[in-house]
């Protein structure tokens, strides 16, 4: 069973535990959709690591969620509102949102899974749990930007696929590119 909780203080070394599993995750720490590219490359990952650490206590509400597999950290997905992931409003998949709904819509730009955890459906109880907390924090409707389905995933895997949100009730609303989908899920009624 997974078992899934908002990141807190008292959690980071859970989360620190994780990234350090990957070298990807060790030096992103989840900044790369919440930053500029050279401030995301000029901090290193100690930079990337204290951003996410002041962007954490700054927040009334979790920025994320880590997935517990009997007791043992496996996964996390960063979520909140879409005006956090400023980097992320910049791709093309978002050109044609609109601006005006960027605080009451979340994003759920960001997934990382232990590789031996993967297939054991720990993206999807974070996905519904990022649904969960998007709802107790009165967000209008949750989005994603995964990749198209039928598209071969490779090292870009951490934004998902479009199968995992429709699965969890999202719809496609927009398609940008051939490769990636906007996916939505509407949360006010």
């Amino acid at each position: 069973m997974i078992e899934v909780k908002p990141l807190t203080q008292e959690l980071l070394p859970d989360l620190e535990a994780l990234f350090t599993t990957s070298r990807e995750t060790h030096g992103c720490w989840c900044m790369w959709f919440l930053i500029p590219y050279k401030a995301y490359k000029a901090g290193g990952p100690e930079g990337n690591r204290q951003r996410f650490i002041e962007l954490m206590e700054a927040t009334p509400f979790p920025i994320g969620l880590l997935a517990y597999r009997q007791g043992e950290v496996v996964g996390w997905c960063a979520a909140g509102p879409r005006s956090r992931f400023v980097r992320a409003l910049g791709v093309p998949s978002f050109k044609g949102r609109d601006p005006s709904e960027d605080d009451s819509v979340w994003l759920t730009p960001c997934f990382y899974v232990r590789k031996d955890a993967r297939r054991d459906g720990v993206s999807r109880a974070l996905l519904e749990a990022a649904v969960a907390l998007a709802v107790e924090h009165r967000a209008t409707a949750i989005e994603g930007f995964p990749f198209a389905h039928g598209v071969k995933v490779g090292r870009e895997s951490m934004v998902a696929v479009e199968a995992l949100f429709a699965a969890c009730g999202f719809a496609v609303s927009r398609q940008p590119s051939e490769t990636r989908v906007v996916m939505r899920r509407e949360l006010n009624g």
